[in-house]
């Protein structure tokens, strides 16, 4: 599915009707001078991408804040979620 991108102007004059379309499903871009600045997407994956849980080092940081004692253990699962990433190699552990 390809979204459709938009310029800023064009999005301003079309607002009522991409709106509509937005609220049927559709997802479109609104691009100045080429470059995406937003992004309109229908609420219900919106609230989608809200809920989605944290993972990575920020969400081990967050993890340390109140739980000093599962440190090792969450550290663990961090690593074995990485490993399972295939857009880029795993880190190294030594």
């Amino acid at each position: 599915m390809t979204i459709e991108r938009i310029g800023v102007a064009e999005a301003k004059r079309r607002f009522s009707e991409l709106a509509a379309r937005v609220g049927r499903g559709e997802s479109f871009v609104i691009v100045s001078r080429g470059r995406p600045v937003v992004a309109l997407v229908p609420p219900q994956r919106a609230a989608e991408e809200e809920h989605q849980p944290s993972i990575g080092l920020a969400a081990f940081a967050g993890a340390l804040a109140n739980e000093w004692d599962t440190v090792d253990e969450d550290m663990a699962e961090i690593v074995a979620a990485r490993q399972q990433v295939s857009d880029r190699p795993p880190p190294e552990l030594t």
